[in-house]
């Protein structure tokens, strides 16, 4: 049997070089790139696309809108690493633990858009308790992540690991428009009607994200508590390989989130934190921006959709 051909197109990027070395070896696909001679050679991209069983974008959007619209051959599967299509309704989003179909979905789908690193986590919390009615839709939320400075592209990686040291800030917040472009991508996904709040920042640290969103329990519907919503959390992901919800009696005991706890995993840690006193909630998400926020995730995708190839 003919091994499905992969193209990674823009496989020197940072999600692009972990894709490749996630696949790197692998004996169930066939892996291609291009020389770096043809990289920004739009006929020869398009050529490798069409030629191939699934491309994976690991582009910006513009280019990666570029490629996609230049596909011509109906079998050609996509998975689209940058944020072009995760509000698209003709794109199926590739999280598969969203909900009970999702994995289904994504393997048999024809185009696939990679999750976002921050919408991760965020949809990850507040998803599942606004379909379950404990986060009303039109909840006030608020967003804040921190995440490595890979986060920010090859431009932030060489400012902080190129020649002459560090030249990045030991941390910064950045979006202070309020308009990043994943705050859509949170609002659709997540199942909300009221735009969110989103505040990124960048660490002086590679890799990683701790993600949190705080809650005010006399904004939510009588009677949820920390316990109720960890509980829905809970029986959502019971089962899921990758996300783990950390029990109450162990968040009971922390006293502080590492970022990088998860980093070179596709994982996914979620907690509920609570303050019964004073009637709040802190939700929180641990994952590797390079890993279930990018190139772990595509490659899950990638091997729900060649499973399905057969």
């Amino acid at each position: 049997m003919t091994k499905p051909l992969v193209f990674i197109d823009g496989d020197q990027g940072t999600t692009g070089l972990q894709i490749h070395e996630r696949l790197h070896g692998r004996a169930d696909l066939q892996l291609v790139t291009l020389p770096e001679a043809e990289r920004k050679n739009p006929q020869r991209r398009a050529e490798a696309i069409n030629a191939c069983d699934v491309a994976i974008l690991c582009l910006p959007d513009e280019p990666a809108r570029q490629a996609a619209a230049s596909i011509v051959n109906p079998a050609v599967r996509v998975i689209d690493a940058s944020s072009a299509h995760r509000t698209d309704a003709g794109w199926v989003y590739g999280f598969p633990e969203m909900n009970a179909d999702q994995g289904r979905l994504i393997a048999q789908a024809l185009r696939v858009s990679n999750p976002g690193c921050y919408p991760t986590g965020a949809i990850a919390l507040l998803g599942p308790l606004v379909r379950a009615g404990l986060v009303p839709a039109d909840y006030p939320v608020a967003v804040h992540a921190v995440s490595g400075y890979s986060g920010g592209g090859r431009a932030s990686v060489d400012a902080y690991e190129g020649p002459g040291g560090p030249q990045g800030p030991a941390f910064q917040l950045y979006g202070l428009g309020l308009a990043h472009k994943h705050t859509p991508e949170i609002e659709r996904h997540a199942g909300l009607t009221a735009r969110p709040v989103f505040v990124p920042a960048y660490g002086a640290f590679r890799q990683g994200i701790v993600l949190t969103v705080p809650l005010q329990l006399r904004l939510l519907p009588a009677g949820v508590d920390g316990q109720r919503l960890h509980e829905c959390l809970h029986r959502h992901y019971a089962g899921a390989a990758h996300v783990q919800v950390v029990a109450p009696e162990d968040a009971a005991g922390h006293t502080h989130l590492d970022p990088q706890a998860l980093n070179g995993t596709n994982d996914l840690r979620l907690a509920v934190y609570g303050n019964a006193q004073y009637g709040q909630v802190l939700l929180t998400a641990v994952f590797d921006n390079l890993g279930k926020g990018a190139s772990g995730a595509a490659v899950q995708n990638l091997d729900l959709m060649l499973a399905a190839m057969g």
